[in-house]
């Protein structure tokens, strides 16, 4: 793998699937480097000079403060582009606006609906691109939760992940991402909210080499059984409001309880990538419990991508 500066590099984050087992290891060993200096007070300036561009259509302030704090840690700077500064495929053409881009900054992080957008930029730009989320994957979210695993757990591989609830973006890139590191994963949705199709398939084709198993069902205590990790996520995501009595009623029989909980291995760790709504997808007897490591989680989105930006920036 090619090294600047003792840093392997990457070409972009588009998805976990594009992604190596090497490379993803590279990111957890830097991620821990970088966390493990941050507490010591150790400057690390990878990027010093450099500035990120952050496109927000779907706002977020975890991940805004996460790549600004991020990039100010690695000595560069990030440069906020709301929906209305910039409107891709609006105005003006996605070619363009990568174009341009490319003459201005060194990297784009971006967080919005549509895949094809944060596809169309890597394929037009000369500069690297993270997807921040789309509705189909959420790749940063989901090698910092693999990231905290490994903290806690020593390895991922032979493993159990549950996951209960929406087969959104999220639950898309579980399943990539525990298929490339041989974690198993089982997936429990209600019929009609099941994860992407192309999804399952990639996940499958990187389990056969990985060894993992990828286990899809209707039934929550299934999924959870003996489970090592157990996640959940909001119900009503973010463009899906006009569907929240019906998601409620749906996902109830979903809910991440005391009950549903006490399924899983007795040292099992519960995952959320908030915001959480207690009372619904997860009591607070879970999520607020000793075995709740949401916090964790949260604060490795800080260091997971900030090894992302220099993997792909330096």
């Amino acid at each position: 793998m090619k090294t600047i500066l003792g840093v392997a590099v990457m070409k972009h984050l588009i998805s976990i699937h594009d992604l190596t087992l090497d490379e993803i290891n590279e990111i957890f060993k830097l991620s821990e480097k970088l966390k493990r200096q941050n507490k010591e007070g150790v400057q690390h300036h990878l990027l010093k000079g450099k500035t990120l561009g952050m496109i927000f259509t779907k706002s977020s302030t975890r991940t805004r403060v996460s790549f600004e704090v991020g990039m100010y840690q690695l000595g560069g700077y990030a440069l906020f582009l709301s929906s209305n500064d910039i409107q891709l495929g609006r105005g003006e053409t996605i070619y363009d606006t990568a174009q341009v881009l490319s003459r201005y900054i060194d990297g784009i992080m971006i967080r919005t609906f549509k895949q094809s957008d944060v596809e169309d930029l890597a394929r037009y730009g000369s500069i690297p691109i993270i997807n921040g989320l789309t509705d189909l994957m959420h790749p940063c979210q989901i090698l910092a939760d693999l990231f905290t695993v490994y903290e806690h757990k020593g390895e991922l591989k032979g493993l159990k992940m549950a996951y209960v609830g929406d087969g959104n973006n999220v639950a898309n890139s579980l399943l990539h991402g525990c298929a490339k590191v041989g974690m198993d994963i089982a997936v429990a949705t209600p019929k009609g909210y099941e994860c992407d199709a192309r999804i399952v398939e990639e996940a499958r084709e990187d389990a056969k080499l990985s060894c993992a198993t990828i286990t899809l069902t209707e039934d929550p205590v299934e999924a959870v059984k003996d489970a090592d990790v157990v996640y959940t996520d909001t119900w009503v995501s973010m463009g899906q409001e006009t569907e929240k009595e019906q998601r409620i009623k749906t996902f109830t029989p979903y809910q991440v309880n005391g009950n549903l909980f006490s399924m899983a291995k007795e040292d099992t760790i519960f995952l959320h990538c908030l915001p959480a709504y207690r009372g619904f997808e997860v009591t607070e007897e879970v999520i607020d419990g000793p075995q709740s490591v949401v916090f964790d989680e949260a604060e490795n989105r800080l260091h997971v991508q900030k090894a992302i930006m220099a993997m792909v920036m330096g």
